[in-house]
């Protein structure tokens, strides 16, 4: 008799973003020319400061480990950092420094669920949400933001999900995969209902940095009330072009912080303790970096919202930070391609990749089927190049 394996694990999805990315490099090794949109890095080098203090880290012999939720010396930037930015006060005995984003939200929903425990999660999300809450025994309830509510979720909507089997609630702003951004009147009346529901709020503000309309707030930042129920999740992957080197922290409460570090101990130990003194010279050095930054990615931006908005069937808003265009593709999809309805976001998404050679991510496990969400974390000529190559595709479709 065969040993069965884990059910939990089973039901667990395959990213379709790590596999289209994956899809797209195949055929770059083939020696074929692919414009692939779906990055979820920024596509700068790490800063040469950077680099330079995880070298001297090396050859300093900070090679051992660490304390399991991090060093003092990063936290206590973290908290300079959270103070300044964020107008949050975290004592560094309120931070937990894990191995990257995906691992901080894992460490928040192992500490705060039980099994049967709700999670609302605003539609479209990112795609690891659900499955993060599934592994740590929650259950994800969904509430859709429609296109004319700018992909943002009111708070009648929230206050009408929540159950007495509701735990948290999750909020993503600069939001992937839309690029929308809560203003502060949302997020005030979001943290009324919060409050009055008695949940916690898990703040997922990895692209707190790239910001080109409005301004990215920190929901516990409104009041103390808040404050208390808020896990304010970020990281250095996309602020500072460091995803491979796998840096995320939470703020809490005390008491939070101290069951992730438990859990942390057992499960991972510390994080990389070279990438630590990366992630502090990257808090308390030249910050020039995330500017300049911040100015390309805008340009391509605004490129390319311009070729889409005049390109047939397809339909974007215009994302205010993140690095992210969210289209609408359902008129598309109701068109003929060679004499077959499209009909699909997932045979939309082949068709592009196979016969026009350009990876977009197509939405489906993002909550949204009807959509495909495209990168400008590449440079503007290929930006230009698979514009090109999607119109051409999209002037076929009858």
């Amino acid at each position: 008799m065969a040993l069965s394996l884990s059910i939990k694990a089973q039901a667990v999805k395959p990213s379709s973003t790590l596999a289209i990315t994956a899809k797209a490099k195949e055929l770059k090794d083939k020696g074929i020319d692919v414009v692939g949109f779906g990055a979820g890095e920024p596509d700068f080098n790490t800063p040469d400061n950077i680099c330079e203090a995880a070298v001297d880290a090396i050859h300093g012999g900070f090679t051992k480990y660490t304390p399991a939720s991090g060093t003092v010396e990063l936290k206590k930037a973290i908290s300079e950092k959270f103070l300044k930015f964020n107008g949050l006060k975290y004592d560094p005995d309120q931070i937990v420094i894990s191995n990257g984003g995906k691992h901080s939200l894992t460490n928040v929903f192992t500490a705060i669920l039980n099994p049967g425990d709700e999670v609302i999660i605003p539609t479209p999300y990112w795609l690891s949400y659900p499955e993060i809450v599934k592994l740590a025994d929650g259950v994800p309830v969904f509430i859709r933001a429609e296109k004319d509510q700018n992909y943002k979720v009111t708070a009648q909507q929230i206050d009408e999900a929540c159950t007495d089997k509701t735990k948290a609630l999750i909020l993503n702003s600069p939001n992937n995969p839309t690029g929308m951004i809560y203003t502060r009147e949302e997020l005030e009346a979001i943290a009324e209902v919060v409050v009055k529901r008695d949940i916690y709020v898990v703040s997922d503000e990895i692209y707190e940095h790239l910001v080109y309309e409005g301004e990215a707030i920190s929901i516990a930042s409104l009041n103390d009330e808040i404050y208390k129920r808020t896990i304010t999740c970020s990281g250095l992957s996309k602020s500072y072009s460091m995803t491979g080197w796998r840096i995320g922290y939470t703020g809490s409460s005390k008491e939070i912080a101290k069951l992730m570090s438990s859990v942390q101990s057992h499960q991972t130990s510390n994080p990389n303790s070279i990438a630590q003194k990366a992630a502090l010279e990257a808090l308390v050095g030249p910050q020039n970096f995330v500017n300049s930054m911040n100015e390309e990615f805008n340009t391509r931006r605004n490129y390319m919202y311009d070729r889409l908005s005049k390109m047939k069937w397809i339909s974007a808003l215009k994302p205010q930070g993140a690095f992210y265009l969210f289209i609408d593709i359902s008129q598309a999809l109701e068109k003929e391609y060679k004499g077959n309805k499209i009909g699909d976001v997932n045979e939309l998404a082949r068709i592009l990749i196979e016969e026009f050679k350009v990876a977009v991510i197509p939405c489906q496990d993002f909550g949204c089927p009807d959509h495909i969400r495209l990168s400008y974390a590449i440079s503007l000529e290929q930006i230009e190049k698979g514009l090109d190559r999607i119109e051409s595709f999209l002037n076929k479709l009858v």
